[in-house]
């Protein structure tokens, strides 16, 4: 397995020790079984050098060996894909300079081994009965499925109202952008709405992660409501990006818009500023057109390279809106079948975004 980013490697961790894995059922057992452990995630070199002692196993990981094992004294070595037993009852012996924040003997080495190596390391507190993990630097209790399962149903009640407003400000945008009526602020806002849904979309995601078999049904809910939301938010920025300054990209502006902090990003300057345009005096009400990436990709079977050839073409939706079935026909690639289909399809959405937004 290739070297993970900090927050990655705290992922594959929480999903490894995830309810419905094998590792999380050994942990169970260790618990009932009213015993500690200490157990290393990963195997190399420098786990080798610092462990004595205990005896050398390489054997295939199951949940019942685990929980043998830990009641003897020392730690288990395991493989990064926890796949394998590599050592067992084996004592650790990090770099004491190394700075611990923990007080007993366990966790202390826990630490140290995880900073020392790399690797995850778990421990089980035979006297407070709880399943720590020392990974990136972080210490993480495990909890219950019940606890991390009430916290993720409320995000996702949250997600569905932040949901319904970025529908209704999406909608709007649709309607001023048939009409040539667009401003800075209206995408600032439509830019904040996707940004605070993938926010909350990506906490559920961790939940998801901790819930392992538990959190199928959260996956399914979360995958409903923002199933596209990266297309949406892509095609919003190549809509207006070339409006803003020359040179910015797409991946920048993603970025910008990321790091905004929570206050930031409720304030439409942040948008607007993560997309480069200037803030300065009236600048969010001034008018922007866009090139029409967006309402294309809501028009059925027609392929990212047609839309391409579409607008650098024609250059802005007010053009394509515009274009006949001979002039679509110009485009490479479109013929009268797909040229009727651009036609008809932009009809479609020109018609329905007006009336949602006047009826």
């Amino acid at each position: 397995m290739a070297a993970l980013h900090s927050d990655e490697l705290v992922r594959h961790t929480l999903g490894s020790v995830a309810p419905g894995t094998e590792l999380r059922d050994g942990l169970e057992r260790i618990l009932r079984g009213r015993t500690g452990a200490l157990i290393v995630l990963g195997h190399d070199r420098v786990v080798d050098q610092i462990a004595t002692g205990g005896f050398p196993l390489d054997v295939e990981f199951s949940a019942t060996r685990l929980r043998e094992l830990a009641k003897m004294d020392g730690a288990v070595v395991v493989d990064r894909d926890v796949t394998r037993i590599v050592r067992a009852a084996t004592q650790l012996l990090p770099d004491a300079s190394i700075e611990t924040s923990e007080s007993g003997t366990r966790h202390r080495t826990a630490e140290r081994v995880a900073k020392q190596t790399g690797f995850p390391v778990v421990t089980v507190s035979q006297s407070m009965r709880i399943v720590a993990l020392y990974v990136a630097g972080r210490r993480i209790v495990l909890e219950d499925s019940s606890a991390i399962l009430s916290r993720a149903n409320q995000a996702l009640q949250t997600l569905e109202r932040y949901k319904k407003r970025l529908d209704e400000v999406t909608g709007t945008l649709s309607a001023l952008e048939i009409e040539d009526l667009v401003s800075v602020r209206d995408v600032a806002n439509v830019l904040q709405r996707l940004e605070m849904v993938r926010r909350i979309k990506d906490e559920i995601a961790d939940y998801v992660v901790q819930l392992g078999t538990d959190g199928r049904l959260l996956s399914l809910q979360l995958e409903e409501l923002t199933g596209g939301l990266a297309d949406d938010l892509e095609h919003v920025i190549r809509d207006y990006i070339t409006e803003s300054k020359a040179g910015y990209s797409a991946e920048e502006a993603i970025a910008n818009l990321e790091a905004l902090d929570s206050t930031e990003l409720l304030d439409p300057v942040g948008g607007a500023k993560a997309l480069g345009f200037p803030v300065v005096g009236d600048a969010l009400d001034s008018s922007i057109s866009p090139h029409g990436y967006r309402l294309l990709s809501k028009v059925p079977r027609l392929p990212g390279a047609i839309v391409d050839r579409l607008i650098d073409h024609f250059g802005s939706l007010q053009k394509l809106l515009a274009a006949g079935l001979d002039d679509l026909q110009e485009v490479d690639g479109v013929g009268e079948g797909r040229a009727r289909l651009v036609r008809e399809g932009l009809s479609r959405l020109a018609e329905s975004s007006i009336l949602e937004r006047y009826v």
